[in-house]
């Protein structure tokens, strides 16, 4: 049983839905900015390069925490964009990952919110990113929120394709919301060393010295093949707003696997050889000889240096050796989302892939050599497995593989 992405939705410092995002990508455009813009001159970071929403309104609710509010928004881009409603909709599952959760709005006054006593202890709960969908959307299917690091929203996503394979739903909806731009969460990060220390957004540099944080929330639909069959000529073609044509059916991009592991090694890094992350990928490869070859992996790219070594070396000994792979790192576009990178990654991927591409890549970004290319391998006409990483701070290492469509 197959599981297709029939639905994606997007808000980044790079515009809001997935089409405003990929036009930014293509067009060589990042969203980073000095901080200052966002949290004003008197601020201690004022001069870290960060990316944010610009639309804040879509944060701001009486009722619902901003976190939940962003939740809400994607989703509903999600669910637009796979043609769902009614008792389809109905018992989709909700499955949330963030890393920081509903810290937005509780571990201080969000600006511009007018909140309500009555919400407050919902509010404070980063269960509330998944209750806000259920409510307002009238979804009856189980939810979850899971909270892993950077790996969150991956592991979300690998949370429901599980589900989605042991027939517990047949279909779901998977989000990752992160709004770490707060004074006291960045102060965090400053003090255990993992902020960028200058402008440098290169992963592969040999001067990456930190990640830069990003706000995100990304959202994706995922059903079981049976169940987008039953309910396929009732879908219309959602409003893609100008940017591709798509039906679904053979055009989707399908998730092929999940795996995950620990490190036990280290709560905040991990180990210079990157051995958790390679015996992940090692399983990862035994596991989708079955399925199209690999042709391109979407990294974690975090940003800082013992990262970038470790990562590179885990691939280049895990992945086989008789082809070259094109590197897709989006955190040099969007900022690093946190909990919310990997859903953010895999979206845009879903994006490119639906269109017969693969994302480019900032121009300028170093490459870190064979087997690998900054330059994109284009996807086979019988359809390729592109493969995302997301490694989380405490050992925490997730892969998902992505089938593209067969060419048409």
């Amino acid at each position: 049983m197959d599981i297709a992405i029939t639905g994606i939705g997007l808000t980044t410092g790079l515009g809001d839905g997935a089409c405003a995002n990929a036009e930014a990508i293509a067009s060589g455009r990042h969203a980073l900015n000095p901080l200052s813009g966002l949290l004003g001159k008197d601020s201690r970071y004022t001069d870290l390069n960060a990316a944010w929403i610009d639309d804040r309104s879509l944060l701001l609710s009486r009722k619902w925490a901003p976190g939940s509010m962003l939740s809400l928004h994607v989703a509903r881009q999600a669910i637009r964009d796979a043609g769902l409603a009614g008792e389809d909709l109905s018992n989709a599952a909700i499955i949330v990952g963030s890393s920081r959760g509903n810290a937005a709005g509780w571990v201080a006054p969000w600006p511009g919110r007018r909140s309500f006593d009555l919400m407050a202890a919902s509010n404070s709960m980063h269960g509330e990113l998944a209750s806000a969908v259920s409510i307002e959307l009238g979804i009856h299917g189980p939810w979850q929120v899971i909270s892993s690091g950077c790996a969150a929203s991956l592991d979300a996503m690998g949370m429901a394709w599980m589900m989605l394979k042991q027939g517990v739903v047949s279909r779901a909806i998977v989000i990752g919301v992160e709004l770490p731009l707060l004074p006291d969460v960045i102060e965090l990060y400053e003090k255990t060393g993992v902020l960028a220390k200058s402008s440098v957004n290169d992963p592969y540099s040999a001067d990456a010295g930190g990640f830069f944080p990003g706000e995100a929330g990304a959202a994706v639909v995922l059903e079981t093949t049976d169940a987008l069959a039953e309910r396929k000529s009732r879908v219309k073609s959602a409003d893609k707003t100008g940017c591709f044509t798509h039906k679904h059916g053979s055009g989707d991009v399908r998730m092929t696997g999940y795996w995950c592991n620990s490190d036990a090694n280290s709560p905040i890094g991990m180990s210079t050889d990157g051995k958790g992350l390679r015996d992940c990928l090692i399983k990862a490869v035994n596991d989708l000889r079955d399925e199209p070859e690999i042709t391109a992996v979407c990294p974690h790219a975090s940003g800082t240096l013992l990262h970038g070594k470790a990562e590179i070396e885990a691939m280049t000994a895990a992945l086989p050796d008789d082809r070259t792979y094109s590197l897709h790192p989006l955190k040099p576009f969007t900022g690093h989302a946190v909990g919310a990178s990997g859903l953010l990654d895999c979206v845009l991927l879903t994006y490119f892939m639906r269109i017969q591409s693969l994302p480019p890549n900032l121009a300028g970004i170093t490459s870190p050599g064979e087997p690998f290319t900054l330059t994109p391998n284009p996807l086979s006409y019988d359809g390729s497995t592109v493969l995302k990483i997301a490694v989380g701070m405490g050992g925490h290492n997730s892969i998902v593989s992505l089938r593209s469509p067969e060419g048409s």
